[in-house]
């Protein structure tokens, strides 16, 4: 049985958190993965990393939470968990880059079906790129889940056979959490592991057109 869909971001949110091992360090990338936080269950020991400088985040703050000295790396107000800390913004980088984390969800323009990444830059001229920590993150997370749209507005797949977008990292991504599928990714290609609002049968029709 095909489930509903396409998902929007929240129920796509949802997925991710649920396929997050049960005490990990993770770190959520700016824009919708910070939405993965709000379906983590309290109990679930997932500690939160932050590039800027903090372990054990929160979800999102609101109303009398909201503390101006206290957001993520896309400056959205978060809350603290008990046991929160904070270091040097080199110090959270070390993390990142010495492989002390054991998930990233990032964004991205285009994956490729081998797991290549592009989420920095489209390439176009008038478009601004915004590396961050992507690539710290993509090599050096022991997982990589990437958290899109499936198709662009165009109607054009952001699942490709290669990337034409210029690339944060390669054959990083291991799984592909989308409004439509979720997806397996590796030296073999693309593999679906469950489908929303369609078959997969017509999923890889126009996947195929796009």
């Amino acid at each position: 049985m095909t489930a509903p869909g396409p998902l929007d971001k929240h129920a796509m949110a949802a997925l991710v958190a649920r396929d997050i091992p049960a005490g990990s360090f993770v770190n959520l990338g700016i824009g919708q993965p910070t939405l993965v936080a709000e379906h983590l269950p309290a109990d679930s020991g997932v500690v939160l990393h932050t590039e800027n400088g903090m372990l054990n985040m929160g979800p999102a703050a609101v109303g009398d939470e909201v503390d101006p000295d206290l957001t993520n790396a896309g400056k959205i107000p978060v809350t603290e968990l008990p046991g929160a800390a904070y270091f040097h913004h080199a110090d959270s980088f070390a993390m990142m880059r010495g492989g002390h984390l054991d998930v990233c969800v990032l964004g991205a323009f285009q994956v490729s079906a081998r797991g290549d990444l592009a989420n920095w830059h489209t390439g176009a001229p008038d478009a601004i790129p915004a590396v961050g920590g992507a690539m710290d993150l993509a090599t050096g997370a022991r997982q990589v889940f990437v958290m899109m749209t499936l198709f662009a507005k165009d109607g054009t797949s952001k699942l490709v056979p290669a990337c034409t977008y210029p690339l944060t990292g390669l054959a990083c991504v291991s799984r592909l959490y989308t409004d439509h599928a979720v997806f397996d990714l590796g030296p073999d290609g693309a593999v679906l592991r469950e489908t929303f609002g369609c078959s997969a049968r017509a999923l890889v029709e126009r996947l195929g057109r796009g």
